[in-house]
């Protein structure tokens, strides 16, 4: 039983002091968490691990005109004294992006003079910190906020540069820019979703498409591939198997913890899907959130097993097609929670390992949205995630989800919550989206190995897994961020 231990600034407002219980140690090659318990009492927090062993705090803090998100220190050893948590997640900003900023340099990249003051800036204030004995709060937040913004002008600083050369090289890039359309596409926003993305994603939900067993229901992705097919926009279907409770049929519940059952229900509903498409749809998004353990009460080898059954289903009916794999909370932020044997990242490696040939792994950026999505993270953190996973040698791409809302939504999955989960800058606006959306999408248009962006969802006017997440609102209007996604294709898609 190991414990490490932070002072906590006193003037902390009531729900970050509550987020602060997330706080957990990652560690090991790709970086993940492990399981812990953390808790807030008399100005310490308090993070209980089983192992002793040396790791990084991954915590949630709000740095002011930047967001609240999960940030991370430097490498810590357990000792008696404890930490400063504001000054070790200075410590482990200033050392991530001035470490990010050697291997870019290294590639090519060029600091301007500005960037350069901004790391230089954080620097030094950070240095001060570490001269004084006592009262270091301020000035640890402020070394703490100059990291933020040095290593935000760092990530957009690199993807001007990088998008620059890729176009000089290439012209428009290769990627996809699509959104899933849950429903039918209202009249007054076709003409401006056809103009805004290059690809559609028909998600073809289990749950909608079978409610009951053997009774199929067609006519809602019917016609939305028609609709793609009208206007010359290329098709991935799916996620085929969701594992979320609003992705899976009711009538299958009655078999939980039976794996030889739902396997076999599984590859009927794949098996029928890919045949009833055979010849008009090539690239099927397979399945979502394999890695999360607990949904049916199957566990990680029960899933690990039910993913390749899956493939084989597929490729049985269609030998042709391409599959996607899609990984839910690509941080491994369920890992905090109890012991695990596979990190999201070990999961898919495990999978690729044994043979299974995917055509991209889809990599899920769902900010705002609990038990599902991911607590918020920096752009730095989200550029490093990408690069974790593109080691995997299969072409990448990301799902995109960020709420333009708060509180309750009727139509959205009841279990999820956009609570408790951070923010980017501001939380739960439509401007918030549509900056979200700039930034988070520009950022993975920029990675060469990402072929395809896809936004959560089309609309908040059907019924959705994510709160608040739409393209468009309840009404059916589009919001600002289907602009957004207009602007992007237009300055950088073919």
């Amino acid at each position: 039983m190991g414990v490490l231990r932070f002072r906590v600034p006193g003037d902390l407002a009531p729900p970050l002091v509550r987020d602060l219980e997330r706080a957990c140690v990652a560690g090991g090659y790709d970086s993940m968490p492990g399981p812990a318990y953390s808790r807030v009492e008399a100005g310490i927090l308090s993070v209980t691990r089983e192992t002793s062993d040396s790791g990084s705090l991954v915590a949630p803090y709000e740095v002011a005109n930047v967001g609240r998100f999960l940030g991370s220190s430097a490498t810590l050893v357990e000792r008696d004294a404890p930490y400063d948590l504001l000054v070790e997640l200075a410590r482990g900003k200033i050392n991530q992006f001035r470490n990010q900023a050697a291997d870019w340099i290294h590639g090519g990249m060029v600091i301007d003079p500005d960037l350069n003051a901004a790391m230089h800036r954080a620097a030094q204030l950070f240095a001060h910190v570490v001269t004084l004995e006592t009262d270091r709060t301020q000035a640890a937040r402020e070394a703490l906020t100059a990291g933020c913004v040095a290593a935000d002008m760092l990530v957009d600083s690199y993807l001007t540069q990088i998008l620059r050369a890729r176009h000089s090289r290439q012209g428009p890039l290769d990627a996809m820019l699509g959104v899933r359309v849950n429903g039918v596409v209202p009249v007054a926003a076709q003409a401006e979703l056809a103009s805004s993305v290059s690809a559609l994603v028909v998600p073809m939900t289990w749950r909608a498409i079978e409610p009951t067993e053997a009774n199929y229901k067609w006519d809602a992705a019917d016609a939305t591939m028609k609709w793609a097919e009208d206007h010359g926009l290329p098709v991935t279907a799916g996620p085929l198997i969701d594992m979320s409770p609003r992705g899976l049929p009711d009538w299958l519940w009655l078999w939980e913890g039976d794996l030889q059952s739902i396997a076999s229900f599984c590859c009927d509903y794949v098996e029928t899907a890919v045949g009833r498409y055979r010849g008009r749809i090539r690239r099927w998004h397979l399945a979502s959130a394999m890695n999360l353990v607990g949904t049916l009460k199957l566990g990680e080898e029960d899933l690990l097993w039910l993913t390749a059954r899956l493939a084989e289903a597929a490729w049985q009916v269609d030998p042709e097609i391409e599959l996607v794999l899609g990984i839910a909370q690509p941080w491994g932020d369920y890992l905090g929670q109890r012991e695990h044997t596979y990190s999201p990242f070990i999961f898919a490696d495990t999978l690729i390992r044994a043979g299974l040939k995917l055509a991209a792994l889809d990599v899920e950026w769902v900010f705002g949205a609990s038990p599902r999505g991911s607590y918020a993270r920096d752009m730095l953190d989200g550029s490093r995630n990408l690069d974790l996973y593109s080691l995997l040698g299969v072409p990448l791409q990301v799902t995109l989800s960020y709420p333009a809302g708060e509180g309750p939504d009727p139509l959205a999955d009841p279990q999820m919550s956009t609570e408790g989960v951070g923010w980017w800058r501001a939380p739960g606006t439509p401007g918030g989206q549509a900056a979200w959306a700039a930034a988070y999408g520009r950022l993975a248009l920029g990675k060469p190995y990402v072929k395809a962006v896809n936004w959560g969802h089309l609309s908040d006017g059907e019924e959705h897994l994510l709160p608040h997440a739409g393209l468009l609102d309840p009404s059916g209007k589009p919001r600002p961020a289907l602009s957004v996604f207009k602007s992007l294709r237009d300055e950088h898609l073919r």
